[in-house]
């Protein structure tokens, strides 16, 4: 059998080891979870060192959250392990640039106008990608959210959520992906100089606009009010020199109950985003009995079609709470982590740009994906990026989860040494019951899958020796 392999001619190696190489991550993949949803099945009662910090309520709303969610998680990769493969094993990569050929034609633009068909091409694959994920996605959102309580959307609000999405997506795609094909044409020996540098400045570009003119799209953003937490946290930035511009509130609760709270911006121009979700004395879907944001007639006539649902339980964090939150979100900040997030992820990209212009001119690469005759730029740049870097992006990916949860447990320590430590530690246990964080995992599944330290690590942390 291995003899018999070895004499296949070099595209059909490349083919193959790409296929065998898919399945092994995915087997890997389902192995892990299969550890993880022992665990869910198998722990029914809270540990005894949990007992101070959730009741077993909670403990099992969390593991039947959870429980879904694997066993959701396995049934999707399995079909999109199988999709992948159909399409590479049917020649649909080939077969959707031939139709994209044919449409170009239509309009007047021949073979000579790659990167007009190589737009089609793209439009095509996002859309197909898009309804073929569509029926997870909903059944994501309207069975296993719902089921657990977090669901805040009607169909409607989400089919019209979807389409946004993907006209927004279109009209930031489309533009970058053709300059870059065109850069990559006339860049001469050193295009991926070029091509690394546009893709640099398109992406500080799109995160200093993100939030101000897209995610304002399909969010709901205003000023937080006037008062002691908005002075707290202007307070607290001036204490280590954060350049906080303005403070927004996001208006989550129109789609989920999950929380969240970030910062953006460049140079001199910081702004903070909370959740509404994450204010205890903010958040919509702690005033029982009231109509929730997009539930009202005014709301209706803007098209927000929102559900009412009235929660009982209290969500959220205090005050103090959440300045503890972003004590450590500031931690981030001056610890350098955003900075260093953004140098590791250009020089990775650098040196995929550099290997992608060695390995461009392979022929082999391009026969084995089924494209005997011609070398479109974009295939090239999805066989080597997508395909032949996938286990060196493997390997990225589980470096990077191992970083992220060392800078976790900095940004913890920062926020500590801020004098917030056990505002920190309550949050984080708040947090977790809000959002039904399950706190007992698989070590296995921990050390590849969490970019942030499970639940009681943190809290050992927060309790523990001050470290430097």
């Amino acid at each position: 059998m291995l003899m018999e392999i070895l004499k296949l001619p070099v595209e059909d190696k490349i083919f193959y080891a790409v296929l065998v190489f898919s399945w092994t991550v995915y087997i890997w993949e389902a192995y892990l979870a299969y550890r993880q949803r022992k665990i869910y099945r198998t722990t029914m009662h809270v540990p005894t060192e949990l007992g101070k910090i959730m009741d077993s309520e909670t403990f099992e709303k969390s593991r039947l959250y959870q429980l879904d969610k694997s066993n959701f998680g396995f049934w999707s990769g399995l079909y999109s392990e199988a999709e992948g493969t159909l399409i590479l094993l049917l020649g649909g990569i080939p077969f959707l640039w031939k139709v994209s050929g044919i449409l170009t034609a239509h309009f007047g633009f021949g073979p000579e106008y790659e990167i007009s068909q190589s737009l089609v091409f793209l439009m095509l694959a996002t859309l197909f990608s898009a309804l073929t994920g569509l029926p997870w996605s909903l059944y994501s959102t309207f069975v296993i959210e719902e089921k657990h309580g977090f669901n805040q959307q009607t169909v409607g609000f989400f089919l019209k959520d979807a389409l946004k999405k993907f006209a927004v997506t279109q009209c930031i795609l489309l533009p970058v992906t053709s300059l870059l094909l065109y850069i990559i044409k006339i860049g001469g020996d050193y295009f991926f100089i070029y091509a690394w540098l546009f893709t640099l400045i398109v992406s500080l570009i799109l995160v200093t606009i993100y939030a101000d003119y897209i995610a304002p799209l399909f969010d709901k953003f205003t000023p937080l009010p006037d008062g002691e937490l908005k002075s707290e946290i202007e307070s607290m930035s001036k204490s280590i020199y954060f350049p906080l511009t303005k403070i927004y509130v996001v208006e989550g609760s129109k789609r989920s109950s999950h929380s969240n709270a970030y910062f953006y911006g460049f140079f001199k121009n910081k702004r903070i985003v909370l959740f509404d979700t994450l204010l205890e004395d903010y958040s919509p879907l702690n005033k029982s009995g009231e109509k929730e944001p997009g539930t009202g007639e005014e709301n209706e006539a803007a098209g927000n079609e929102s559900k009412s649902k009235p929660k009982i339980k209290k969500q959220g964090c205090s005050n103090p709470e959440v300045l503890a939150v972003l004590g450590h979100e500031l931690g981030h900040w001056k610890l350098g982590h955003t900075v260093k997030n953004i140098v590791i992820s250009q020089m990775n990209s650098f040196l995929c740009f550099f290997l992608f212009a060695v390995l461009i001119g392979r022929k082999e690469l391009f026969i084995a994906f089924g494209f005997h005759d011609t070398q479109p730029t974009l295939i090239g740049l999805m066989i080597i990026f997508q395909f032949i870097f996938s286990p060196y992006n493997e390997l990225l990916s589980f470096c990077l989860t191992v970083l992220s949860r060392r800078f976790e447990f900095q940004a913890d320590a920062f926020a500590r040494n801020m004098g917030r430590s056990s505002e920190l530690y309550s949050a984080l246990i708040k947090l977790n019951k809000d959002n039904l964080g399950f706190p007992v995992a698989d070590w296995l599944f921990s050390m590849w899958h969490y970019s942030h330290p499970p639940l009681l690590e943190r809290l050992r942390a927060l309790t523990g020796p001050k470290q430097d």
